[in-house]
């Protein structure tokens, strides 16, 4: 048997439910996962919310690392015993164990700890994404970072520094924007008591950025649009503060003739070839020293509610793992 975090309802923290369950064997292009290390994701309460519906009773967790028990036929890219990491798949990587699709496991360089691999996976892929393909920024350019100190937050800092980018970040207290800097962040602003767009236009000369990265949402939008610079793009990948309010094109118009994109890092991941790719360059970065995880907080499997209401409270700064 093995202990499973399963929800039969969509709600708050309080419908998480630590639960017996069977992992069972691997059919054909399946592995058999042993949780050493589990990621914490907003996403995760999007699917608990029902922002992001599932087929009801479901499991919940879309990132972990551990080590293969068993494979089954077809598999060929991993073995009983090895290492791996993944991110994406259906739900279900807040588990002891877990059969999943072989397909998303990547083996685990020897100088990548597993705790660290399951606080880099998804983060790690999304700044992969956001910097390197949906806007690949180019050395020199400034670029807006809302929630700098997330875990999102300060994987991109230090990615966007090895790039020679310069990068102006939100944050929402002083402590925070201490770790932001420290993760290569350039200049902080703490919107609780700074307007963050009159901020960027004051340190951009008045040019504004020619991306914004925005996973706040709601209570964000309005000023990311009035940071960009003409054709810049607004890139929306989260919605920490609520949905973003249907916006008209026109809107887009007028405020600059801007590009508005909502990137999935699934989609992004989903061909086997560009996840190895992705994950090569993340790796080869983690390698030389130039992105290293940042672990806020760990709690225990059971304690996945408790995680949850820290996580959506802005209690949390880093990577939030459960240790199984």
């Amino acid at each position: 048997m093995s202990r499973a975090i399963r929800f039969h309802q969509t709600g708050g923290p309080e419908v998480l439910r630590l639960e017996e369950t069977e992992a069972g064997s691997p059919g054909p292009g399946q592995a058999l996962v042993r949780h050493t290390a589990i990621g914490v994701n907003f996403i995760d309460t999007y699917h608990r919310t029902g922002l992001y519906p599932l087929p009801l009773p479901s499991g919940m967790g879309v990132e972990g690392a551990g080590v293969v028990e068993a494979v089954g036929p077809g598999v060929e890219h991993v073995r009983e015993g090895d290492r791996v990491a993944y991110q994406g798949g259906p739900p279900g990587s807040y588990s002891e164990r877990r059969v999943m699709p072989a397909a998303r496991l990547l083996k685990l360089p020897p100088d990548v700890a597993d705790q660290d691999a399951a606080a880099l996976m998804l983060k790690g892929l999304t700044v992969h994404m956001l910097v390197r393909r949906v806007h690949a920024v180019k050395p020199g350019e400034t670029v807006l970072w809302h929630a700098a100190a997330g875990g999102v937050g300060l994987i991109a800092c230090q990615w966007l520094k090895a790039i020679g980018a310069r990068t102006i970040g939100t944050v929402g207290s002083d402590e925070k924007a201490r770790l932001a800097r420290a993760y290569g962040c350039d200049e902080v602003i703490v919107y609780t008591r700074e307007d963050f767009k009159t901020r960027v236009r004051e340190l951009t000369g008045g040019a504004g950025v020619p991306v914004v990265y925005d996973s706040v949402g709601k209570s964000t939008f309005e000023g990311s649009l009035d940071s960009l610079a003409p054709r810049g793009m607004m890139v929306s990948f989260g919605n920490a503060s609520g949905p973003v309010p249907p916006v008209s094109p026109l809107t887009l118009g007028t405020k600059g003739s801007l590009f508005l994109t909502r990137p999935s890092v699934m989609t992004y991941t989903a061909d086997r070839g560009e996840l190895e790719e992705a994950a090569a360059e993340l790796f080869a970065l983690v390698s030389a020293g130039k992105v290293k995880a940042q672990v806020g907080q760990t709690y225990a499997l059971a304690q996945a509610a408790d995680a949850h209401r820290d996580l959506e409270a802005r209690r949390t700064s880093g990577s939030v793992l459960l240790l199984p």
